[in-house]
C-alpha cells in the first residue's frame, strides 16, 4: 500500500467460486435470486474489510442487476473489488458469471453496487484508506462510484422530506 490509498487489487477477490445444485434453484428453475445476492454481498464484505482492516457492515445497495440466469450444474464465478472510498464508506462492484464447467463457456449473469461502512471496535464508523486506482478501468470505476455516490446521497434527500 502507498501512503497515497490503497490499489484495488490489493483488496479484491478474483474468484469465489459456488456449485450451482437443484436445491439452489426457483420454480422456473433457475438460480434463486436470494442466492446470488447473498454470495454478491459476503464476496464484497470480504473486499471491504480488506481494503479497511475493519469489520464492515452493508450500508446500501445501489443496484444488483440480473441480466441472465444461471441454472442447475453452472459454477457461479464471483468477482469483486473496491471502487471509491470515502470517509468511512466504500463502493464494492461486483461480477457475478455462469460458467459451464465442462465446456468452460461463460455468461455474465450479475452486476452490483454495494456500499460498506467500516466499523472501530466500538462499533462507530471508521476513517478508511482510500482507493489508489492503477488501471485505465480501476480509474473509470472509480469515477462512476463518485456519480452513483452522487446520486445516493440526492436520493437519500428525497426520502427524508
Amino acid at each position: 500500500m502507498s501512503n497515497k490509498g490503497k490499489a484495488p487489487s490489493e483488496s479484491a477477490v478474483e474468484q469465489n467460486v459456488y456449485k450451482v445444485f437443484p436445491n439452489d434453484l426457483n420454480s422456473k428453475y433457475t438460480v434463486f435470486g436470494g442466492l446470488v445476492m447473498g454470495l454478491c454481498d459476503r464476496t464484497a464484505l470480504i473486499v471491504a474489510e480488506r481494503h479497511s482492516g475493519a469489520p464492515c457492515v452493508t450500508a446500501a445497495v445501489d443496484s444488483l442487476n440480473f441480466v441472465a440466469p444461471a441454472r442447475a450444474g453452472d459454477t457461479l464465478i464471483i468477482k469483486a473489488a473496491a471502487n471509491r472510498s470515502w470517509r468511512s464508506s466504500m463502493e464494492i462492484g461486483v461480477h457475478v458469471a455462469a460458467e459451464n464447467s465442462y465446456t468452460g463457456e461463460s455468461r455474465h449473469v450479475v452486476s452490483a453496487y454495494l456500499t460498506f461502512v467500516a466499523l472501530s471496535d466500538d462499533g462507530e464508523p471508521k476513517s478508511v484508506t482510500p482507493v489508489a486506482p492503477q488501471t485505465a478501468v480501476e480509474k473509470r470505476r472509480f469515477k462512476d462510484a463518485g456519480l452513483r455516490r452522487q446520486q445516493r446521497l440526492e436520493n437519500r434527500k428525497v426520502q427524508n422530506r
